[in-house]
């Protein structure tokens, strides 16, 4: 983890839906990392994820109220409230050392602020591909008719 005194990246606070688990974080890239995935849950959560390094998020309250869930190589560590069950982030089997946590999530955010999201291709995950790497399998665009 960067060091307090010299870290200027913003803190952001974030909760699940019903405030049950509440947390603050730093983005490694700020809202750059934005992304979905279109492997088989993230296909059905439909959620816009960033980046956060592991020691930058601290979940102020609700701890007790998540629930784990792992699939597959049971590698990912995702992480949903009890209470509301919103996604609200998840260790990265892809980037082990980072979270992806759920846009929606975050205080002042919303998926809606991008009009255009990459896909990773997830349905072959980056590490079980023969040439490992992220690709992008298309885009998820959005564009308002508010004026």
């Amino acid at each position: 983890m960067v060091n307090e005194t010299t870290d200027n990246r913003p803190v952001y606070r974030a909760a699940c839906h019903c405030g049950t688990v509440q947390f603050s974080l730093r983005l490694t890239d700020g809202t750059r990392t934005a992304r979905r995935c279109n492997c088989s849950l993230c296909r059905m959560r439909g959620a816009v994820a960033v980046s956060a390094n592991l020691g930058d998020i601290t979940v102020t309250q609700g701890k007790e109220a998540l629930t784990l869930y792992q699939f597959n190589t049971r590698e990912a560590k995702h992480y949903f409230c009890s209470k509301c069950g919103i996604y609200t982030f998840h260790q990265r089997r892809s980037a082990p050392d980072q979270y992806g946590v759920n846009v929606a999530c975050i205080e002042g955010m919303s998926p809606f602020d991008f009009s255009e999201v990459p896909v990773s291709e997830g349905r072959i995950h980056p590490k079980d591909r023969v040439v490992a790497g992220a690709e992008v399998a298309g885009w998820i665009r959005y564009e308002s008719t508010a004026e």
